[in-house]
């Protein structure tokens, strides 16, 4: 299960149940059934976070086979990496690291419907900017005796514009009540009826909620339950303010015909104004005025209580679908590739799987570096990949998607190691080193290095004194051109001079360079120097 479908997996759970869940009670309140569909938005924001937060819930699904098109592309990756140079794979290994086509076209998705919800807020802005404050006093009046009437505290800027067709409130930390150019004839029943409306907006934050829905549809716009219910939450949010108005003591038969005069004069409003919360939006007159003249419906505000409860229930929806991961049932043939540094294929590779309960599986690299271990079933397995001259690689497995089962390994080139003994005799005399070098496990295409230049490290005459002995672990990279890049002592626990003695020899020596796949490379060698002092 990809990102992206996991996404959408569990988003969709989510959205599915409050979708349902609204269709449940509508017959409740319009007012209720909003604050449904905001909480479900809400919880399917906090779906990708809670994803990473929560523990997984494992769910156990048939195992798919890797699909022919991943396996041509595989195939196609290894051919490059196996014919060409060193340049080319490298080319061919960055190209494996882009992101997927669905991933672009998720985010070309998300640009292209950010960018059309930002130029309408911006259109807004710019249409407010032109705006001037409509300096009624009757409007001024009935705008004060309003907002007490529906409890709105904060301060609302209410502005004219220089359009016909824009009747919309919108705002975050500050509101404006946007009326067109022909309000100042209106008369007071219709001001009063536009006032309750677009205040119940202001006090129910419409708009900011609305925003940020929209701006989770940006994010999961390939979801089609997203775009439903930020339809409906539109709708909801509309019908909600009309119960206000007609709970204001509004007359149904006069605040429909008030309506339909509004979206008459103020024609079809332009698709530009879609980011505000449009009072008399042609498309869901005809639903409004139903529920507005249907006697039976519930127009109550929704109880504290009752959105709480809600809430509940949808966090309790949440959060198993967050924690929701696809786990596979089926063996599997667990497959891959072998490659060195250089992006060459490595035959004859030994790999060992072994699993949690101790039971080994074992296999080797075919001569184009494949490998494979027949039917494997999910969990996790500690892999082991080891052939002379390279390092042994191990690390952990977890097999749980298709695309766990198909591995590319590389492998780096193995440490040098060479062991000194610097002997001494306790009475005055001349010290000696007695140089014994480590055989080096070369495999494949290694060229071990030889050493041309040797320089023995001399017992220090304060430490023959004291009569002190001693190991010097030392790490030494040898560079490309054979010469002893550096040099740093492994132990704290090792005496200055006896240090300074080891190192200043190692310093000195010179080996011919190490070729990998005919090629230098840098190479650490691992040196112990022990000085000893004989009887």
């Amino acid at each position: 299960m990809t990102m992206l479908a996991g996404a959408a997996i569990r988003t969709s759970i989510v959205l599915a149940a409050g979708l349902i869940a609204r269709a449940a009670i509508g017959r409740r309140s319009a007012s209720l059934r909003h604050r449904v569909l905001a909480m479900t938005l809400l919880a399917t924001a906090a779906i990708a976070p809670a994803s990473w937060l929560l523990p997984a819930w494992a769910v156990p699904v048939p195992a798919f086979s890797i699909t022919a098109s991943d396996r041509a592309q595989n195939h196609h990756i290894r051919e490059i990496r196996t014919s060409v140079s060193v340049t080319a794979a490298n080319r061919a290994r960055e190209s494996d690291s882009r992101l997927p086509l669905m991933l672009w076209l998720w985010a070309l998705g998300a640009a292209a419907n950010g960018a059309v919800l930002l130029l309408g807020i911006a259109r807004l802005a710019r249409l407010t900017k032109r705006a001037r404050p409509l300096d009624d006093a009757r409007w001024t009046q009935l705008v004060e005796q309003s907002r007490t009437d529906a409890g709105v505290t904060r301060t609302v800027d209410l502005l004219e514009t220089d359009t016909s067709d824009v009747l919309a409130t919108w705002g975050f930390m500050r509101s404006r009540l946007l009326v067109p150019r022909h309000a100042r004839g209106w008369e007071e029943e219709r001001v009063r009826i536009v006032l309750r409306h677009e205040l119940a907006h202001i006090r129910r934050d419409d708009w900011i909620v609305q925003i940020a829905a929209e701006a989770l549809r940006c994010i999961y716009w390939f979801n089609p339950l997203v775009w439903v219910a930020c339809r409906w939450l539109r709708q909801d949010s509309e019908h909600a303010c009309d119960d206000d108005v007609l709970a204001a003591g509004t007359p149904p038969r006069t605040y429909a015909t008030h309506l339909l005069e509004l979206a008459r004069i103020c024609r079809r409003p332009s698709p530009a104004w879609a980011s505000a919360m449009l009072m008399a939006y042609p498309s869901t007159l005809e639903r409004r005025i139903a529920a507005m003249l249907d006697p039976n419906l519930d127009r109550r505000r929704a109880s504290h209580r009752t959105i709480a409860g809600v809430g509940a229930l949808i966090v309790c929806i949440a959060l198993p679908a967050a924690s929701l991961r696809a786990r596979q049932t089926s063996p599997l043939p667990l497959e891959g590739s072998v490659y060195d540094a250089t992006g060459a294929v490595m035959p004859d590779v030994e790999l060992t799987l072994q699993g949690a309960n101790d039971t080994a599986a074992t296999t080797r690299t075919d001569a184009s570096g494949r490998f494979e271990f027949e039917a494997i079933a999910p969990g996790r397995y500690v892999l082991t990949a080891s052939i002379p001259g390279f390092k042994t690689l191990r690390y952990d497995v977890e097999l749980r998607t298709a695309r766990d089962w198909d591995r590319a390994i590389t492998l780096q080139v193995g440490d040098l190691q060479e062991t000194i003994t610097v002997e001494a005799k306790r009475l005055p005399g001349t010290g000696g080193a007695a140089p014994a070098n480590a055989p080096l496990r070369v495999g494949g295409n290694i060229k071990a290095p030889l050493k041309v230049h040797d320089v023995h490290p001399t017992y220090p005459d304060s430490m023959r004194a004291a009569g002190r002995e001693g190991v010097v672990p030392i790490e030494a990279m040898i560079g490309r051109d054979g010469h002893v890049a550096s040099a740093r002592v492994l132990s704290a626990q090792v005496h200055p001079d006896f240090a300074a003695a080891a190192l200043e020899a190692v310093r000195q020596w010179r080996f011919t360079p190490t070729l990998l796949n005919g090629k230098p490379v840098d190479v650490v060698m691992t040196v112990s120097v022990t000085f000893k002092l004989a009887n």
